[in-house]
């Protein structure tokens, strides 16, 4: 029988890989690590990789696994999901990982300007009824450019229509530098089959095998997020997913958002 979510949190009191900081605690607690990472927790001078949203953590961890001197972290507010990553992580003596609970929309209070150089937004709720929930709305890009590296690089794979087209318009009205782009990472086009397409496939959750098995093409992309220039939103109406994704109702009768 597997555990309850009150001895999952009761076991990440004690692990040395989670950090937890939720809204109510991070507004009155500052965070001594920021800035720190690397020489406090990793012990290394390595690259630093976040994970947003990220859910059980099996990406984080693959991740880990597959790049063992590049540092990862996962970041999400469900503690119990988390557990599953930090325990596995632990049990398979990953030093390379570490995982940070709290809410994404302050993220910059844990990071300093230029401590991390890549982030990965696997599988985010689409938010299709406030563009600013969204992980790639500029009201978020404007949060990682606080701390990630210019010109560092944001992956995005993705179940949801709806937010692969939204993160398309958003790069093109802003200009963003966009290296990789497929609507369909498991049956990519010959000239799409680049070394990030076949990283972001080597890796495959739970959830995203399901949504494989229902028929529906996993999105991918990776683009640049410079520094400077103000981001603008795209002002485009795009068609809602027409399907109900685990866990996700669509909440809406309309048909379009932007």
């Amino acid at each position: 029988m597997g555990k309850g979510k009150l001895a999952k949190f009761a076991d990440m009191e004690t692990y040395e890989n989670v950090f937890q900081y939720p809204y109510s605690v991070v507004e009155h607690v500052p965070f001594d690590m920021q800035g720190h990472w690397r020489e406090q927790y990793f012990k290394n001078n390595n690259p630093i990789v976040l994970e947003l949203g990220c859910g059980k953590g099996e990406y984080t961890v693959g991740l880990a696994k597959k790049y063992p001197h590049v540092n990862f972290i996962g970041v999400d507010i469900k503690g119990a999901r988390m557990w599953t990553g930090a325990t596995q992580a632990l049990q398979e003596g990953l030093k390379n990982v570490a995982f940070l609970r709290t809410n994404i929309e302050v993220i910059e209070r844990f990071f300093s300007p230029d401590e991390v150089q890549e982030i990965w937004l696997t599988f985010s709720d689409p938010q299709m009824k406030n563009p600013r929930k969204r992980l790639t709305s500029t009201w978020f890009l404007n949060r990682y450019r606080k701390f990630l590296s210019d010109g560092g690089f944001i992956h995005l794979k993705t179940d949801s229509n709806f937010l692969f087209t939204y993160t398309t318009y958003l790069v093109e009205k802003n200009h963003l530098p966009l290296l990789v782009k497929t609507t369909d990472l498991y049956h990519p086009e010959v000239s799409d089959s680049s070394a990030d397409i076949q990283e972001a496939a080597s890796i495959q959750t739970y959830y995203e095998s399901m949504w494989i098995a229902r028929g529906l093409n996993i999105k991918y992309m990776k683009f640049c997020l410079p520094r400077e220039g103000e981001l603008v939103e795209p002002d485009v109406e795009i068609e809602l997913d027409d399907y109900r994704s685990y866990h996700r109702d669509k909440r809406s009768s309309k048909d379009k958002a932007k």
